[in-house]
């Protein structure tokens, strides 16, 4: 499934859609170059899963896992520093992928390894403000919230 978003307002009501559409155990490969709207769409993701507003959604780079709770936590990991999944088990990924909560990770392309999940986003910057969204699902849970999504968020 493919689409367009016209500016960071757009990407996070795409992202908060997703959000609300999301069920526990979703785990979301979130992929793109540096400024392409990752942390932007993981902000829309918060607001769907219904995060505080006082709880700031910021790209975890250099604390690799933030943790926010709403109707479901989010477990925002950002593998930019990292490798190799042997790194992530010092994180406790296998801990929260799967589990309770909807786990979104930030610079999934840069594992060595291909990690286990239900859908990969990648972000493609056009230009200032624009935005192509690529979303694959892996498994029959990604395919059902692209199936919402598709009804619910692109009309």
């Amino acid at each position: 499934m493919e689409t367009t978003t016209s500016g960071p307002e757009e990407t996070r009501s795409l992202g908060k859609c997703f959000g609300e559409l999301a069920l526990a155990g979703l785990v979301v490969l979130l992929n793109g170059d540096l400024g392409a709207g990752k942390t932007c769409f993981a902000q829309g993701v918060a607001m769907g899963l219904e995060v505080s507003a006082e709880t700031p959604v910021t790209s975890p780079t250099y604390t690799l896992l933030n943790i926010h709770l709403g109707r479901l936590a989010l477990y925002h990991f950002d593998l930019y520093r990292l490798s190799q999944v042997d790194d992530l088990a010092d994180l406790g990924y296998d801990e929260f992928a799967e589990g309770e909560g909807l786990t979104l990770v930030e610079w999934a392309d840069r594992m060595t390894d291909v990690l286990s999940a239900s859908l990969s986003v990648s972000i493609e910057r056009v230009d200032e403000d624009i935005r192509q969204f690529h979303f694959e699902a892996f498994d029959d849970r990604g395919r059902e919230i692209l199936d919402k999504m598709s009804r619910h968020c692109l009309s």
